[in-house]
């Protein structure tokens, strides 16, 4: 394939695959692909930890890092306090109606005072300092593109990366925010459909791609949110698109993170079942509905909390969940859940990552076919 990106990026095929599994990463980017690492979830010392590896296994083929860099976030969490200040900014009623979840569902519930400072370091990493920490870490690795993945790069991510020679990728639901993001720096452009997994907003693809295209040209554009399909790779080509960014559909491949009770759930849900909450991280983020989404916004709820208080608080107890789900526990199953876009009902088998990328490629190749035929036709 001959697209812009392709000849930007030295890959064979414009498709880039966002994954928090660092084999994913590599399995692709070795396909031909564009492997980019989710980086929120890891430390600093853990994050070069993963880039180490994935440098090992690649290569020297180009892969990329998306770091979280929210545009607005609690205050608490930037006032410089600490640890401490971060976890006295959660009010109690969020921890006593975490503890009333374990109970009503007969799930053994985590060491909440251990877990507590666990998740807050965890929390640590959506702030400034966190996220630069992250961007110097990438930055020290022959990556090929580093993303912002939720709000406007940040001058100093825009800088350094300036400064390495790496391009600046930025996610966007909509045209305003498609034009702010390139008056700030941004080289790439990811026009991402509310059909999305994780961060997302509440335009449809087929009518955010081609928005953003005429928007932000000459800029590359990369359309995402609900992509999973070589059919539809050929669709957002057709829509003015230089390639597509992927999240969701690895998530049931071999060597995905995805927890294996959780992994059942994907393959049998069907389009339907997703919804955009703000239960995991205090943002709207689609994923798997489950009790867990049911309870946070029933009306027994506290209401989530504002970025990151409410990953804080949500994300140790999730761990906890998918750890007593693979037991076989009723209770965690039905709260268990992970970030996952409406293409979840297209996911129906588990295949290699590799597998996937020559299985939409083909598909890509078939539909070409075919539009080629109906016009000579």
């Amino acid at each position: 394939m001959d697209t812009e990106v392709c000849r930007r990026f030295g890959i064979e095929f414009p498709l880039f695959a966002f994954s928090h599994c660092r084999d994913v990463v590599a399995a692709v980017t070795n396909a031909g692909g564009f492997g980019v690492l989710g980086a929120v979830a890891y430390t600093p010392d853990r994050l070069e930890e993963e880039l180490r590896w994935i440098d090992d296994h690649v290569g020297g083929r180009p892969y990329g890092v998306d770091v979280l860099v929210p545009g607005k976030i609690d205050a608490s969490a930037e006032r410089g306090g600490g640890l401490d200040d971060m976890l006295a900014a959660i009010p109690e009623e969020h921890w006593t109606f975490l503890a009333g979840l374990f109970e009503k569902y007969d799930v053994p519930p985590p060491d909440f005072e251990k877990a507590k400072r666990s998740n807050v370091r965890g929390g640590t990493q959506v702030t400034k300092k966190g996220a630069s920490e992250l961007i110097d870490v990438s930055l020290a690795h022959p990556i090929g593109l580093i993303a912002s993945a939720l709000g406007t790069p940040p001058p100093l991510m825009v800088e350094k990366a300036r400064a390495a020679g790496v391009p600046v990728a930025a996610l966007v639901g909509t045209a305003e925010h498609a034009r702010r993001q390139v008056a700030a720096g941004a080289d790439l452009i990811v026009a991402q459909g509310g059909e999305a997994g994780g961060h997302t907003g509440e335009i449809s693809t087929m009518v955010l791609v081609p928005e953003i295209v005429d928007e932000v040209a000459p800029v590359p554009v990369l359309a995402a949110g609900g992509i999973a399909t070589g059919r539809q790779m050929a669709a957002s080509l057709a829509l003015g698109a230089s390639g597509v960014w992927c999240g969701s559909v690895w998530l049931t491949t071999e060597e995905a993170e995805t927890p294996p009770s959780v992994k059942e759930k994907m393959l049998a849900a069907t389009s339907r079942d997703t919804i955009r909450s703000r239960s995991r991280t205090g943002k709207p983020a689609r994923q798997l509905r489950s009790a867990w989404t049911d309870e946070w916004e029933g009306s027994a709820s506290p209401g989530a909390l504002g970025m990151p208080l409410q990953m804080i608080v949500a994300e140790g107890a999730m761990r906890q969940i998918n750890k007593v789900a693979e037991s076989g526990n009723p209770g965690a199953r039905q709260l268990a859940n992970y970030f996952v876009g409406q293409c979840v009902g297209l996911m129906n088998t588990v295949k290699p990552a590799r597998q996937v990328v020559y299985d939409m490629v083909q598909e890509f190749a078939d539909a070409v076919d075919r539009l080629n035929r109906i016009t000579e036709g």
